[in-house]
């Protein structure tokens, strides 16, 4: 049932997510997918309340300010310390840039965030979780979000991997922290605006036009350790890095889940 109901949500939500039926360029794409991405969410809510009999508690309004805040600067500090790796490693060069387009590339980032996110981690995660259990979702909500990046340019299945690992899973945790997707949206979000419009690196093999920085991998250096063509994500620091928070942020969600589990029912008996 839980299958279904994630396949069917799944559907629906990249139809609304992805408006190419639309046939859209230049500004109306700009201004009509942040619309279609915030109808996706309301759709997804409605959804929720009707076809599973709940409120969607994990769009909480409340806490979509702060802890979109928090995953923001997580985010940021996160690539920052793989980029600090890169560059002690030897392996990136770094020169000043002009980051013209600011706006439009933080608007296009967060866009990325909520919809991937609500797909990925709202969707997938959650109802996997619900169908066959939490570890066993991690794994294949993680493939299938590295996977999912093997149309990219300069895609490669080491690429995949490291996806998986350092963001698939990473990003998991997160959702399960708060039981809400503010904070994973935040990181994600946060995690691209570094990479690619702050230090100009690729994005997932996507060059950025106007970065304020402008890096590229060191000519010579071995693919695994800077990422090669498809980007830092796809290096060695950036694996490490991000599956040490991935365990660092689950410890603490399983730690919180047993805790609530205690209270719920009147703690442990001597």
């Amino acid at each position: 049932m839980a299958l279904g109901w994630m396949v069917l949500l799944f559907v629906a939500a990249s139809f609304l997510l992805y408006p190419n039926w639309l046939r859209l360029s230049g500004l109306g794409r700009d201004v009509i997918r942040p619309v279609m991405t915030l109808v996706a969410y309301l759709a997804y809510a409605a959804a929720v309340r009707w076809g599973e009999r709940r409120d969607p508690d994990e769009l909480a309004p409340r806490a979509a300010l702060p802890e979109l805040a928090i995953g923001l600067a997580v985010g940021t500090g996160m690539f920052a310390l793989v980029f600090t790796i890169l560059r002690v490693a030897g392996v990136y060069t770094l020169a000043s840039g002009q980051w013209s387009d600011w706006a439009n590339d933080l608007a296009s980032m967060l866009r990325v965030g909520f919809a991937e996110e609500l797909l990925l981690r709202l969707i997938v995660f959650r109802l996997l979780m619900r169908a066959v259990g939490l570890w066993a979702a991690l794994a294949a909500s993680a493939l299938l979000f590295g996977l999912m990046h093997l149309g990219n340019p300069n895609a490669s299945l080491v690429a995949a991997i490291a996806i998986a690992v350092e963001a698939g899973l990473m990003l998991a945790a997160f959702y399960l922290l708060t039981g809400r997707i503010w904070m994973a949206v935040g990181v994600h979000a946060a995690w691209n605006i570094a990479q690619g419009s702050i230090f100009g690196a690729r994005v997932s093999g996507v060059a950025d036009t106007g970065s304020l920085f402008v890096s590229a991998p060191v000519a010579g250096s071995p693919d695994w350790l800077s990422g090669g063509a498809f980007g830092p994500e796809a290096s060695l620091p950036a694996m490490i890095v991000g599956f040490c928070v991935f365990l660092l942020v689950m410890a603490v969600a399983l730690r919180r889940a047993r805790g609530a589990h205690a209270r719920g029912t009147g703690g442990h008996r001597s």
